[in-house]
């Protein structure tokens, strides 16, 4: 097959934050149960792991019952918001993750943020991750009209960086980053930060898996991550 010809448009690589960049997730985990549990649903902090990366419409439909009444969705996500707002002051990036940004910008990749979040959670994360003169823009559940496991928000974040699919990396933690990505035509590098396995992340369609930001990071030369807007075969 001919190598594809060189281009001088721009590389992005497109970052999930809670549990990618983020240690959020078992503390979204922890809030979810609670704010479940305060409104009369008994759901396993296991499950509620599992659907955490989704965007709260999606989440929802995965943990309670079809004919739920889905008036009560809007209490349940306004009683998890408060509960995880009480760790705000707390939050921290994972080892790694704002020189992995830092480098990503350095080499010439447009650094764009795509969090399922509201857009308030994710100005808190994109604070306490303190590499703010590294990205792009900030994406956030405010700019898609469907959240992940759709594509809807990983478009969004492409047109930010102004970056077509092929020319794009996703990174992030979960299966459901995997599949959107996917849905979108961009290829997806999975850390085990968020708690699915090397092999989940892999059957879902995850080009390779990392450890960590460290990691990815320390690997950065031999993963899609070497060569900023490298045309794809």
């Amino acid at each position: 097959m001919p190598k594809p010809e060189a281009t001088d448009a721009p590389g992005a690589v497109l970052f999930d934050v809670d549990g990618t960049l983020m240690d959020t997730v078992y503390l979204h985990t922890v809030a979810w149960w609670e704010a479940l549990r305060q409104n009369g649903h008994v759901v396993t902090s296991a499950r509620i792991h599992r659907g955490i990366g989704m965007g709260s419409d999606h989440l929802l439909d995965e943990l309670l019952a079809d004919d739920r009444d889905r008036a009560q969705d809007a209490v349940l996500k306004a009683a998890h918001d408060v509960l995880y707002a009480q760790y705000w002051s707390r939050l921290v990036p994972l080892p790694g993750a704002a020189d992995l940004l830092r480098e990503c910008a350095r080499r010439g990749w447009r650094v764009v943020l795509a969090s399922s979040a509201s857009r308030q959670e994710a100005e808190v994360m994109t604070r306490a991750l303190g590499a703010d003169e590294a990205i792009t823009a900030v994406t956030t559940a405010d700019d898609a009209s469907s959240s992940k496991p759709a594509p809807d928000l990983v478009h969004r974040a492409l047109e930010r960086a102004g970056a077509e699919p092929e020319r794009a990396v996703f990174v992030g933690d979960a299966v459901w980053d995997v599949q959107a990505a996917g849905k979108a035509g961009v290829p997806c590098l999975g850390l085990l930060t968020g708690g699915w396995s090397r092999e989940e992340l892999l059957a879902a369609g995850a080009e390779a898996v990392h450890a960590s930001p460290a990691d990815l990071l320390s690997r950065l030369d031999s993963s899609l991550l070497a060569a900023p807007g490298r045309p794809r075969p």
